[in-house]
């Protein structure tokens, strides 16, 4: 089915469900308002929702949720571990549940973190029933002076929608609103919801969370509206301007004689427009790289892909390949300071076309309700012309170099093109923020493979969490093993995960890069300035954990196979990844690697100087 045939189907099947919020025929199947989320869950085939218990929302737990219902640790995790579910489970959504309050607030770390970058995030929150938020008595989980909504307040600034579900005869309507605007959207919503009638909660400007019905979610709807999809599709584009702005990029590509590179980057991911790049990169033969957060959002085995592109952090090929091409084309672009080499791209707006999901920009035009995911085919068709001078522009080989060093010392510039060989297609791999994030991004990463990461909000510890979600994803969309890449400072920031890994039978890799604390601070506050680490910088230091036995202690009473490895050197290393039973992943597996705590990867000493100066920290 085209594109255009299935926004248009979209289009009807919107239509049909605001007919249905006017009309709802007598007599038809009733259902509780619990069931009818569940539903569209399901829908959706979310086969896994995250969260803990709490009595505000039992009551929905103890419905139909126990087949997708898994358990986290801490509160504050649970949003991440469903952040990680939605980035690997494309077209599904991550969904949590917590309970009013406590639940809420711990989880808003995580729930920021998706809203930023556009991960789509449903959050369940179980709240007091219509009657206690009316007379607002002094419960438990409130703050003692009748705010009940001072939680929701908190959690606008960072959710696109929020849903208070107050009476029946509203309650589907807003439950599809709410989730419609998350799969289309992407940033997260909340229901919020309250016990005797639903108070659910999916739809304020900006909020990352979904109702909860504890006591309400036995309360019956019809179920007419589930007959009738929810859909992922965007409206078109307004067909005039749309041809419009064709025509106008046809002529910049016209005028800059076919010189042309694109740059792709996290909302081409985010907004799931990864075919419709990779047919325009066909058609024309365009030389593409790729931003750090971009990375994997097209086929880093493809021969016109020559590596990632970070501003004045970029390999000099790459970089003068790229700033001196005579037009950009940059799709889906997020120009945060980590990922643009501390806003160090060398593009001027003048060579520049930016397509993104609501509007594009050509030099300093800028035109609304444009976006990228309908005009993409339409653009492609027209400069099939420019294939000619298009690939024979010349790309950087981006291919696996492993350094020779005489040391038997495990460093950053050998390690990561070292586990580059070990990767496989159909590999989900996660990063933590830190040397992880910098490490990777100059090992080319097979076809088919994933890369998480979380470089615009940075909340370490949360590549943890987003392992289990994603591991439990990979598992429904047919990817094969699962890697993460965390320090031993962030490891301990969430380490509790690890636990429902192992009860739920999943296999990641875990490899604890174990340099004593946070390096990455130390080189944006210390480094570059030649003053020591510790002392005086001691607060970068962590407790050094036995990770030999940490597998044992979360192992629920040893019921679960598992492996445990430490690695002092290159030799002992290479013997681990070169073992068939490791790679094969049969179980989960911990290899602790022992590196200096002053080492990292080059890019992140670069980009820790440019942020240590720009925090001030060089006076």
């Amino acid at each position: 089915m085209s594109t255009d045939t299935q926004a248009l189907q979209a289009e009807v099947d919107r239509l049909r469900l605001e007919l249905k919020t006017f009309h709802v025929d007598a007599g038809v199947e009733k259902i509780s308002i619990g069931n009818y989320l569940l539903t569209r869950l399901a829908q959706l085939d979310v086969t896994s929702m995250f969260g803990l218990p709490g009595d505000f929302n039992l009551g929905f737990l103890a419905s139909p949720t126990q087949r997708i219902w898994s358990k986290t640790t801490p509160r504050s995790t649970g949003s991440e571990i469903a952040d990680g579910y939605a980035r690997i489970k494309e077209g599904s959504i991550g969904v949590l549940t917590t309970t009013f309050g406590v639940g809420e607030l711990s989880a808003m770390n995580g729930i920021a973190g998706a809203f930023s970058e556009m991960v789509p995030v449903l959050h369940i929150v179980g709240v007091p029933n219509t009657v206690q938020q009316k007379t607002r008595p002094l419960l438990h989980h409130t703050l003692g002076d009748g705010r009940y909504d001072a939680y929701g307040k908190a959690a606008s600034q960072f959710t696109i929608c929020q849903q208070y579900l107050m009476d029946t005869q509203t309650a589907a309507e807003k439950i599809d609103h709410a989730i419609t605007e998350c799969i289309t959207k992407v940033p997260n919503f909340l229901y919020h919801t309250c016990g005797g009638f639903a108070h659910f909660d999916p739809s304020r400007p900006v909020r990352s969370t979904s109702p909860f019905l504890p006591t309400s979610s036995i309360e019956e709807i019809s179920s007419e509206r589930l007959k009738i999809p929810l859909s992922h599709d965007i409206p078109f584009n307004q067909p005039e301007m749309e041809q419009a702005v064709v025509d106008l990029i046809y002529g910049r590509v016209k005028a800059a004689n076919g010189d042309v590179v694109v740059i792709v980057d996290a909302c081409v991911i985010r907004h799931s427009v990864r075919k419709e790049v990779d047919e325009l990169l066909k058609v024309t033969g365009f030389p593409v790289y790729a931003t750090p957060m971009g990375k994997t959002a097209v086929d880093e085995s493809y021969f016109r892909y020559g590596g990632i592109y970070i501003g004045s952090l970029t390999p000099p090929d790459v970089k003068e390949k790229v700033e001196n091409a005579k037009l950009i084309l940059s799709i889906g672009s997020l120009g945060s300071d980590f990922n643009t080499g501390n806003f160090s791209w060398n593009i001027p707006k003048t060579r520049q076309i930016e397509f993104h999901s609501t509007y594009t920009e050509v030099n300093f035009a800028r035109f609304d309700n444009i976006g990228m995911k309908h005009m993409l085919p339409k653009l492609s068709e027209r400069l099939r012309d420019f294939y000619p001078p298009g690939h024979r522009l010349p790309v950087p080989a981006f291919i696996k170099q492993l350094p020779e060093e005489n040391t038997p010392v495990i460093s950053h510039l050998w390690f990561w093109p070292r586990v580059g060989y070990f990767f496989r297609p159909k590999d989900v791999i996660i990063t933590e923020t830190g040397t992880a994030n910098f490490g990777i991004l100059d090992v080319p990463l097979p076809s088919g493979a994933i890369l998480l990461n979380q470089i615009l909000w940075g909340s370490i510890g949360w590549s943890v969490g987003s392992t289990l979600g994603a591991a439990l994803a990979a598992k429904d969309v047919g990817m094969e093993r699962v890697i993460l890449f965390v320090g031993d400072g962030s490891l301990q920031l969430s380490v509790q995960e690890i636990s429902p890994m192992i009860r739920k039978g999943l296999k990641p890799i875990i490899f604890v890069l174990n340099n004593k604390g946070y390096s990455i601070e130390r080189y944006i506050h210390g480094k570059y300035r030649r003053v020591p680490f510790v002392p005086p910088f001691g607060y970068n230091d962590v407790a050094n954990w036995k990770w030999s036995s940490l597998l044992d202690t979360l192992n629920d009473g040893g019921k679960h196979s598992t492996a445990s490895y430490t690695v002092d050197n290159k030799e002992e290393l290479n013997e681990l990844l070169d073992n068939e039973a490791f790679a094969a992943a049969d179980n989960l597996q911990l290899v602790e690697v022992m590196m200096d705590a002053l080492d990292a990867p080059q890019t992140l000493e670069r980009q820790a100087e440019l942020t240590g100066k720009g925090n001030a920290y060089a006076a």
